[in-house]
C-alpha cells in the first residue's frame, strides 16, 4: 500500500500541488493557442474520426453514452482554434475544467488501472483523436501521457494499440507546438455515432506522414504469470512532390501490464 492510499488527504494535496504548478506554467507561457476562427483555413493537413460507443469490456455503457455529452461541451471549446507559428496547444487550457456547471456529467475514467465514473469522463478520446492528427502533421507534440496499463481487450481497434493520450484536468496534458511558418486550425465535432477531426492550414505543408507499428507481442512473466504487452511507434515521413520517404523514426516504445485474459486465438511468449 502507497502512502498516498494510506492517507487519502496527501493524494489530494499532491494533485492540487501539480494543478497550481500548472496554472503558473501557463502564465508564464506567452505564446498559448487560444484564438479561434469560424472561417476554416483552404487547406486540409489530416482528418480522423472515431465511433463513439463502443463495448470495453464490462464496463456500464451508460457511461458511453454520457461521454457524447462530454465529448460535444469538450469540443465547443476546442473547434475552430488556430495555431499560429510558435505557439502552443494546449488541451486543458482550452478546454477548461470539466464541472457540473458546465454541463459535463459522469463518464468513464480510467485510473491506475481501474475503471471510475466521474465528471467529465470520456475526454480521452478527444485526447486521442487530437495527438493522431498532430502526429500526422508538421506539429511537433511537446507533452503527451499514455495509460499505464492495457484494460480492455482490442473491440473494432484501427489504430495501433498505445497510440492514445491520457489527460486529467490539468496537469496530465496534451500539448503540442507550431516550429513552422504555417498557421494550423483544428476542427472538431460531435454528432450522434462519431468524433470527427480535422487539421486545416493556410499553406500547403510539403509532406505527408504515416504512423506504422512494429514488434508487437505479448509476453508472460514466467515468475508472476502477468501478461504484459509491447509495441514500437513509427512515424514516416513523405516528400508530396516525389513521394519518396524522407524520414522514419521511432516515437515511442509501449511496454504495459494487461488487464484482461487473453483470447484462445492469442498466445503470449513466457520470459524470464
Amino acid at each position: 500500500m502507497t502512502l498516498g492510499q494510506r492517507f487519502p488527504f496527501l493524494y489530494t494535496v499532491s494533485i492540487w500541488r501539480y494543478r497550481c504548478l500548472r496554472w503558473v506554467r501557463w502564465m508564464l507561457m506567452q505564446k498559448l493557442a487560444t484564438h479561434r476562427r469560424s472561417q476554416v483555413l483552404p487547406f486540409r493537413v489530416t482528418s480522423h474520426e472515431s465511433i463513439l460507443l463502443r463495448k470495453l469490456g464490462t464496463a456500464d455503457m451508460r457511461l458511453q453514452q454520457n461521454k457524447r455529452t462530454n465529448l460535444r461541451i469538450a469540443s465547443s471549446k476546442i473547434d475552430g482554434v488556430v495555431i499560429r507559428p510558435g505557439e502552443t496547444f494546449s488541451f486543458w487550457r482550452l478546454v477548461g475544467w470539466p464541472t457540473t456547471g458546465k454541463g459535463y456529467v459522469n463518464g468513464m475514467l480510467l485510473s491506475n488501472g481501474k475503471v471510475l465514473e466521474g465528471i467529465g469522463g470520456g475526454l480521452c478520446q478527444s485526447a486521442n483523436l487530437l495527438y493522431w492528427m498532430a502526429v500526422h502533421s508538421p506539429l511537433v507534440v511537446t507533452e503527451r501521457h499514455r495509460h499505464s496499463y492495457d484494460i480492455f481487450p482490442d473491440s473494432g481497434r484501427v489504430l495501433p494499440f498505445g497510440t492514445g493520450a491520457a489527460v486529467y484536468y490539468n496537469y496530465v496534458d496534451l500539448q503540442f507546438f507550431n516550429p513552422t511558418d504555417i498557421t494550423f486550425q483544428i476542427n472538431i465535432g460531435v454528432d450522434e455515432t462519431h468524433l470527427h477531426g480535422e487539421i486545416r492550414s493556410d499553406a500547403l505543408v510539403p509532406t505527408s506522414y504515416k504512423i506504422i507499428e512494429r514488434d508487437h507481442r505479448f509476453l508472460q512473466s514466467a515468475q508472476s504469470g502477468k501478461v504484459f504487452r509491447e509495441n514500437a511507434i513509427y512515424r514516416q515521413t513523405f516528400d508530396k512532390r516525389t513521394g519518396n520517404m524522407i524520414g522514419d523514426e521511432l516515437l515511442y516504445r509501449n511496454h504495459c501490464e494487461t488487464l484482461y485474459a487473453l483470447p484462445k486465438s492469442i498466445s503470449a511468449t513466457v520470459v524470464d
